[in-house]
Order: structure tokens, then sequence, then C-alpha cells
């Protein structure tokens, strides 16, 4: 419990500083390090942009619920309960294994994903953390900079302040993109396999949860094989981490999949 508070009271204090940061203007330092881009509006102009930028990322940072609930699309939206826990486990697995032990960010992550993508030579791990897509999915572009990466890890420590694990992770599910026009898990589960998320198999939670990596890629209408092989990256990580079994992974593997088109 010591070790949670003093966890919170670090990441408070970074978020401080960073707002700080901001609004005394290390947004342009960082800017002004990076490779040179055209020409910004200049003079007033260049200072009204940018203090109503930093104004922007500040009151998202303050009123976060806020901006949370403006972004989430509750059309489809599928509670956590009604989600498989086959699937939520499969999402941890892939995508961040440590997602129970971390504040938002992990640089334990970070490290072994790198290791483990150069020792199998593809892209199987990720390095960003489930809390980190969630708030590119909500806020942010795909924009490669210092400070836009500074912002993504602050607003993931401050969701991580705000709203428990298993909230976070059913926001994820709810916004992520799973290829072929299918936004959050309701989507996907209707789209590919024409029923709720609740009634999914191991093999299609398998499948589901492989298609974030590269869902325009991996779509089993754009390609079945692609799907299949990352499914069985998904059923080893699970393995892996001892959410199932190596014979219920070779089962799953081996269970037809039938999807709705």
């Amino acid at each position: 419990m010591k070790r949670v508070r003093i966890g919170r009271l670090l990441a408070l204090l970074l978020i401080i500083f960073t707002i700080a940061f901001w609004w005394a203007g290390g947004d342009l330092m960082l800017r002004s390090a990076m490779p040179k881009t055209p020409a910004l509006p200049t003079g007033a102009a260049a200072t009204v942009a940018n203090v109503t930028g930093v104004w922007e990322r500040v009151h998202r940072i303050i009123f976060l619920k806020k901006a949370v609930d403006a972004s989430l699309d509750r059309k489809s939206y599928v509670s956590l309960n009604d989600t498989p826990l086959a699937l939520q486990q499969a999402i941890i697995a892939v995508e961040d294994n440590r997602f129970y032990q971390h504040m938002g960010f992990d640089i334990e992550g970070i490290l072994r994903a790198t290791l483990v993508n150069v020792q199998t030579g593809s892209y199987s791990e990720g390095g960003s953390t489930i809390t980190q897509q969630l708030i590119k999915n909500l806020f942010l572009t795909q924009e490669r900079t210092l400070s836009r990466k500074l912002e993504e890890v602050v607003l993931a420590i401050d969701i991580e302040l705000r709203y428990s694990k298993e909230e976070i992770l059913e926001m994820y599910l709810n916004s992520i993109y799973f290829g072929s026009g299918a936004y959050g898990i309701g989507e996907a589960s209707t789209i590919y396999f024409g029923k709720p998320p609740f009634h999914l198999n191991l093999a299609e939670c398998a499948l589901l949860a492989g298609l974030p990596n590269a869902p325009s890629l991996n779509s089993p209408y754009v390609d079945f094989a692609a799907a299949k092989q990352r499914q069985a990256v998904v059923l080893a990580a699970m393995a892996r981490n001892s959410y199932i079994g190596p014979s219920q992974a070779q089962e799953a593997k081996l269970t037809p999949i039938l999807l709705a088109k």
C-alpha cells in the first residue's frame, strides 16, 4: 500500500511538472530541437495558437473524465461484464502483460517487447501499454514528437489515477480498431462472427485479440492466413502467461473459424 501511495505521489508530481513545463514554453523548446518542418505562423498569431494549445492540454488533464466521456462512442458500448474473460486475458497477454502492475507506462514492458521482437524477428509484441493505446485512441494523433509522447505518458498516468484497471480495459476494448470498419469489441464481434461478444469462444477471442496489432492487414476478410498466424501468436502468449494450458492453445488453433460473411 505504501508503494502505491508513493507511486501516485510521483505520478502527481510528474503531471504538475509537465503542466508547468508546457506553460513555461517547454513545448516550443522541444519543437525547436526536432527536425525543421514548414514554417508556422509567427508573431501574435503563433503566440495565441501556442497558448491555446497549451490550455487545451492542461484543461484535458484537469478535467480528464469529462474529456473521456466526450470522446467515447456509446452506440455499441459493451461492458466488461459482457466481455468474455478469455478475450480480456488474450488482449492483456499480447498487448500488455504487465497491465495490472504498471501505472500507465511500463519501462520493463518496453525492454521486454523489444527483446522478444528481436528474438522472433517479427513485431509480435508492442511497447505501449493498454493505457497509452487508449489515450491515443481517444485524444492524440499519430504525430511522432517528444511533446506528443510526453503528453501521452502524462495522460496515461492521469487516467490510471482516476479509473480502475477494469474501467481502463473496458474503455480500451470499446475504442480500439479491429479492422474492416469495426471500432470496439461490440462492432468487431458482430462484423466478424455475427454475434455479441458474450458468446465468443476461445478461438474467436484469440483471433480478435490479434487484430489491433495491424487491423488493416490482419483482418480475416483481408487475409485469413495472416489472421490465423496472429491468432497463434495470441494463444502462445496466453499459454506463456498461464491464462490457458498448451493443450487448450492447440485445441483453439484447430477450432474452425466461421465468419459472418
